[in-house]
């Protein structure tokens, strides 16, 4: 069976499919429809960009597409991934937050809130301190400072065992794309099933998000991107582009700061994220009730909820 088109990810619902130009690639960006017809136009709307984080696409973003009607919402296809351009280079964090700042002014704003899961919430914190002039605020989901993770997982066991195993084994070439694709992304699936908690599992709309992912991750280059990300941060500490870039990273960072880490967990701890209220002090620090990895899919009206209530609060 030939590998899946990238037109697999251009999922019908209430939004539109953009094909968006930024920092020299074509991103493929996901657009929520405005439920009032007379709503101002875009471009008077805050812009809230979504973020997914290793393995996805926009696709995890459906329920804050849905739900958030507070701001001009947009669900981004990362470099590499789902329906954008899969280039060979160019998944380092300095690449990845240009990229971001890029998609602002190509969406015809100044600044946006950025929201990230994961892999995207560390391109959220990267494109905050990078490029701070087109941010105006974060928030992340299991998605600590990445100086707090890097430091949890130096000095603690159970971070180290949680986080290390997958990002050390992707170290080696080939083998892990093998393995991300072979059995139509059964191992994606797997991945998913070990870090989200139990109440989704059992649910239809964790059955229909998998069925997307194993597409999705099988579409030609897709797996390779996916892995080079995880790839730079282990081999970036080994480089002085790695040891700068975590000196910038310690920069004060003075915008508004929301994270939001399911109480199940077992992939970010409890460890990094008060490792970053040490960092960000003045940051907001959610704890979801029943959620594990993925609480933006798991427990969406709380993640909304919460999300409502910050981009009120920063756009006051």
């Amino acid at each position: 069976m030939p590998p899946p088109d990238p037109s697999v990810v251009r999922i019908d619902g209430p939004w539109r499919h953009l094909d968006v130009h930024a920092n020299g690639i074509r991103f493929h960006v996901v657009e929520a429809l405005p439920a009032d017809a007379s709503a101002a136009p875009v471009t008077e709307r805050p812009l809230l960009i979504l973020l997914h984080g290793f393995g996805s696409f926009w696709w995890s973003w459906r329920h804050q597409l849905r739900g958030l009607t507070d701001a001009r919402v947009v669900a981004v296809d990362l470099r590499g991934y789902g329906g954008s351009d899969k280039p060979p280079r160019g998944y380092d964090s300095w690449t990845l937050a240009g990229d971001t700042a890029g998609l602002v002014r190509a969406l015809g704003h100044r600044d946006a809130i950025l929201v990230g899961h994961a892999d995207g919430g560390l391109v959220c914190w990267a494109t905050a301190v990078l490029h701070p002039r087109v941010v105006r605020a974060i928030a992340v989901v299991s998605s600590p400072h990445p100086v707090a993770l890097r430091s949890s997982a130096l000095r603690r066991r159970d971070q180290a065992g949680a986080l290390l195993p997958s990002l050390l084994g992707y170290q080696v070439p080939i083998w892990p794309e093998h393995r991300l694709t072979r059995h139509n992304g059964a191992e994606l699936e797997r991945l998913v099933r070990r870090r989200a908690g139990e109440k989704w599992l059992a649910t239809d709309d964790f059955a229909e998000t998998i069925t997307h992912l194993r597409r999705a991750i099988q579409i030609p280059s897709a797996a390779h991107s996916a892995l080079e990300y995880q790839r730079w941060a282990v081999r970036s500490q080994f480089r002085l582009e790695g040891h700068r870039f975590m000196r910038l990273m310690r920069r004060r960072i003075d915008i508004p700061v929301l994270h939001l880490r399911g109480d199940a967990d077992p992939y970010v701890l409890a460890d990094p994220v008060r490792r970053t209220e040490r960092l960000v002090p003045h940051g907001r620090y959610v704890t979801l009730s029943d959620a594990g990895h993925f609480g933006h899919e798991e427990t969406p009206d709380q993640v909304n909820d919460r999300l409502s209530a910050f981009v009120r609060q920063v756009c006051g």
